[in-house]
């Protein structure tokens, strides 16, 4: 195959990121990269920079072959709040455009666009394009499926929903808009098949092929950690730390389970709360941020990865996280989460406390019950999670989309060896 150009365009990126999804992007960047590709991504560093409040900690350098342009302006949080009411990139637009014009792009890939551009974004330019839903954003006002930030979604009530986020309305949404700009894109990708058939189930109109988010073959995060962190057997959570990931559900038990800590790899505006109420109890840690070399040995060491969110996730690295270390998984039953434990068969799946508490227990008092999962584990990461096996799928969905499309010049590209 002759390299391909790629741009993508996403709200954030690292390091002017916060969640999983930029690192999903990152890393499906560098994998071109590392495939023989060229890729530009462009973000709206406006952005980050309005919600965080400060520059970022500068990470390491891209590799060479990724170009990275963070789109900034004067305007600052209103170049955000016009695209966020308006759904068109009202300030960045003439950047956009002649970064389009001037790469002579292969390939685009929208990723998050709620606030670089919103749905006025896909009709730029005239390669093949590709749309990874991340979020649940084209379904969602609030992009998480978590109505009035209490509960889960399961019918609308937008705007007043939106507005107990205190978030102004996207009247853009109730006139049709967006869906009549989805024939722009060729191909819509969702993360997983619970994130596939949850947007059909809230009415998004296009048929979307499943791709899963991955990690590198090898790279620093993959350094053979040298000694248990932790002086006691521990059970490890990884996340920002919000009310959605359902730590509120899980720290009380270590009032009452022994023989093992709770350790909170993490940070977020929901620290406090989930500090107080782990008052008292000295089996309950709270690391902070953890740099990902660091943290490969705390998912080596535990006794199980805890996945407790109680919202809709889209997919779940931390998951495959765990996999690629060995660990087993003790996951909510709810979003993609039994569909990726199923599928690598490393782990259990809990609806309630007394569930999880015995999915504890097992771990705790079972140890080759942790290795074998863990090496199921493994050998699943190997074969559906690892960067050899998504970037060859990623290509395969940009075939199809050239071939269904008739871009023949692209299609015979690919074919060449």
């Amino acid at each position: 195959m002759k390299p391909l150009r790629f741009l993508m365009l996403t709200t954030f990126y690292p390091p002017y990121n916060f969640g999983g999804d930029g690192i999903g992007i990152q890393r499906l960047a560098r994998g071109l990269v590392r495939a023989g590709h060229e890729v530009t991504v462009v973000h709206d560093a406006d952005a980050y920079l309005t919600l965080a409040q400060k520059e970022p900690i500068s990470e390491d350098l891209e590799p060479e072959g990724l170009r990275t342009v963070p789109l900034r302006s004067k305007w600052g949080v209103l170049s955000n709040i016009l695209t966020q009411q308006t759904g068109r990139p009202i300030v960045h637009g003439n950047k956009i455009r002649e970064l389009i014009q001037e790469g002579d792009f292969d390939v685009i890939n929208f990723h998050n666009i709620s606030l670089i551009g919103g749905p006025g974004i896909l009709k730029l330019g005239q390669a093949v394009k590709i749309y990874m839903a991340h979020e649940h954003w084209l379904i969602c006002e609030s992009h998480v499926l978590w109505r009035h930030g209490v509960e889960r979604c399961d019918d609308r009530q937008c705007f007043r929903c939106v507005l107990s986020y205190r978030r102004p309305p996207q009247l853009w949404r109730r006139t049709g808009y967006l869906h009549g700009e989805l024939h722009h894109v060729d191909t819509f990708v969702a993360m997983s098949e619970f994130s596939r058939k949850k947007h059909a189930e809230f009415g998004f109109p296009r048929p979307m092929t499943v791709m899963p988010y991955f990690l590198p073959d090898l790279d620093s995060e993959q350094e053979a950690p040298v000694a248990n962190p932790h002086p006691r057997p521990f059970f490890l959570f990884v996340g920002r730390l919000e009310k959605i990931k359902g730590l509120d559900d899980v720290i009380p038990l270590f009032e009452r389970f022994q023989g093992a800590d709770l350790v909170i790899a993490g940070d977020g505006e929901y620290r406090q709360e989930l500090q107080e109420l782990a008052e008292g109890n000295n089996r309950v840690h709270f690391l902070g941020r953890v740099t990902p070399k660091e943290l490969s040995a705390w998912y080596a060491f535990a006794l199980a990865l805890i996945v407790p969110s109680i919202c809709f996730e889209t997919f779940g690295i931390i998951l495959i996280e765990s996999f690629r270390q060995g660990t087993p998984v003790i996951a909510r039953r709810l979003g993609p989460f039994p569909e990726i434990v199923e599928k690598a068969q490393a782990g259990r799946l809990f609806a309630n406390d007394e569930e999880l508490l015995a999915a504890m227990n097992e771990f705790r008092d079972d140890a080759k019950l942790r290795r074998d999962l863990g090496s199921s584990g493994q050998r699943a990461f190997a074969k559906y999670w690892c960067e050899s096996a998504v970037i060859p799928r990623y290509l395969e969905i940009v075939r199809d989309a050239a071939r269904n499309r008739g871009a023949h010049e692209l299609l015979a590209r690919m074919e060449k060896n």
